[in-house]
């Protein structure tokens, strides 16, 4: 197929059976959670697509379903990464494995739409895994492998990773899809360690003192390096 950088972002989402999509709108990045909208409206997947007020609720309510079990995915760029800075280091300290492109906009002021790095490049301490694109192939691809590498017990970590505004995002490609069938070989259904269950109640991320918080901090340490052995 013949796509976008944003349409290959959606599409991979929806190989890799995603479960919860919480969405708001910021350019470049909008056609992809506007891709998997149509994807929902046409029937083609049984996804939740929870629309919020803002990027601070879309990843709020992704770590909510995360932690309730959930396949979740979500997407920003720029100003819209910036707001949800706050709840970054909830998703990886509480080792959730959300994947999530970042269409790489310059951060305002002067407002520009253009490609910049500073958006990503600051969450770069925030615990999540980082990886940067080259191709709309590699878009797609970098979904699913995202979700195989993050979804490992050894790691358990989110992963953003970045594609080029409009060089990448609004520009057409030959992408090759691999079919469900292969996609299921390769990516099996997540198995979460725990989940919320209110049939089965549990308490995660509460108030720790401080020698418990480092042990938190080494825990994710070891899952960043664990994640290297599995991408190799």
């Amino acid at each position: 197929m013949v796509v976008t950088g944003d349409y290959a972002a959606a599409y991979g989402a929806l190989l890799a059976g995603v479960e919860v999509v919480a969405a708001y709108p910021i350019t470049p990045q909008t056609l992809i959670v506007e891709d998997f909208a149509r994807f929902v409206d046409d029937g083609i997947t049984d996804a939740e697509f929870i629309m919020v007020e803002s990027e601070h609720s879309a990843m709020s309510a992704v770590i909510a379903s995360e932690a309730a079990g959930a396949r979740s995915f979500t997407a920003t760029s720029s100003q819209g990464l910036a707001l949800m800075h706050e709840m970054l280091p909830i998703a990886s300290g509480l080792h959730l494995p959300i994947v999530m492109p970042v269409v790489n906009r310059t951060v305002a002021a002067p407002i520009g739409i253009w490609c910049e790095y500073n958006d990503m490049l600051p969450q770069r301490d925030s615990g999540w895994i980082i990886g940067s694109i080259e191709d709309n192939q590699e878009v797609l691809d970098m979904v699913i492998m995202g979700y195989k590498i993050a979804e490992h017990h050894d790691v358990l970590l989110p992963l953003m990773f970045g594609l080029d505004a409009f060089i990448l995002s609004h520009t057409v490609e030959p992408v090759e899809a691999p079919s469900s069938d292969e996609v299921a070989d390769f990516l099996p259904p997540y198995k979460p360690v725990a989940v919320l269950d209110p049939e089965n109640p549990m308490a995660i991320g509460t108030f720790t003192p401080p020698e418990y918080i480092q042990e938190e901090r080494y825990q994710t340490h070891r899952c960043m390096l664990n994640a290297k052995k599995v991408i190799q």
